[in-house]
């Protein structure tokens, strides 16, 4: 079978696709897979050094692939939430080269550092602040996608919420609800965005640098505990989470699901 034929493994080629979070970590990985099945990337991050590392390592690992296929970058704060639709109407210009073409896919992976703090010490702003990257922006970014997405069921946007909105960990309830806000949102942008399929991915403990906060010599000990939590026995690497990011673009069925990537944790 020539590769003009394959119904499969080629089912992005020449997509178009957005990546929130695109520069390092589930993101990243996102991009690697959507790169390698043929699409066309628009990667933005708060941090263009960033951006302009993934996109070297990018055309390092498929160079066949960088020389017909565009990497394209765009610098967004998210978390500056006064300002998000003047920073959304710049990402999707340059996302659509000014309108030249529309987008396929939208997946957003990005993320902040998430605060844990007990309920005695829970405010409003951090709540707020809590909410900014992972629900308000896409909230924003909804009303963006009619003018800037091709208007089509084969198109999709992905959400990104947690495991712990299944079971919620001691002291991590303000992140059990940051996730079901997510899971709900997408949901009813489902129903309003239509035909566009909107859906979420539910990571559990995956291996990334947001754990770069935690002192490099209780890691081991941190991750040996999320491994002992899980049915698999082992974290989620970006590699393993990325399948299911790709698969909600290419399944043209599927909307207002949430897909489970978390090693059975829920049930141990």
């Amino acid at each position: 079978m020539s590769t003009s034929n394959l119904k499969y493994s080629y089912k992005l080629a020449n997509q178009h696709v957005l990546i929130l979070g695109g520069s390092s970590g589930i993101g990243f990985a996102v991009a690697e897979a959507a790169f390698e099945q043929g699409a066309h990337l628009v990667l933005s991050s708060s941090n263009q050094t960033k951006l302009d590392s993934a996109v070297a390592r990018l055309k390092e690992a498929y160079p066949t692939q960088a020389e017909k296929q565009t990497i394209t970058t765009v610098v967004g704060d998210l978390s500056d939430a006064h300002n998000l639709d003047k920073t959304f109407e710049s990402i999707f210009q340059t996302a659509t080269s000014n309108g030249s073409h529309k987008l396929n896919h939208i997946v957003t992976t990005a993320g902040d550092g998430i605060n844990f703090p007990s309920v005695d010490e829970t405010s409003a702003q951090v709540v707020y602040n809590t909410l900014n990257v992972r629900f308000v922006a896409p909230a924003v970014m909804a009303k963006f996608i009619p003018k800037h997405m091709e208007t089509s069921n084969s198109s999709s946007v992905t959400l990104t919420s947690g495991a712990l909105t299944r079971k919620p960990s001691p002291g991590r309830f303000l992140v059990g609800g940051l996730g079901a806000s997510v899971e709900g949102l997408a949901r009813g942008m489902a129903v309003d965005l239509a035909p566009v399929r909107v859906n979420t991915v539910a990571p559990g403990a995956v291996k990334t640098e947001i754990f770069n906060f935690i002192p490099k010599e209780m890691r081991e000990t941190v991750f040996q505990s999320m491994r002992d939590g899980s049915l698999t026995g082992t974290m989620g690497t970006p590699e393993d989470l990325a399948e299911s990011y790709v698969y909600l673009m290419k399944d043209h069925f599927v909307t207002g699901a949430v897909i489970d990537s978390n090693g059975g944790f829920p049930f141990k």
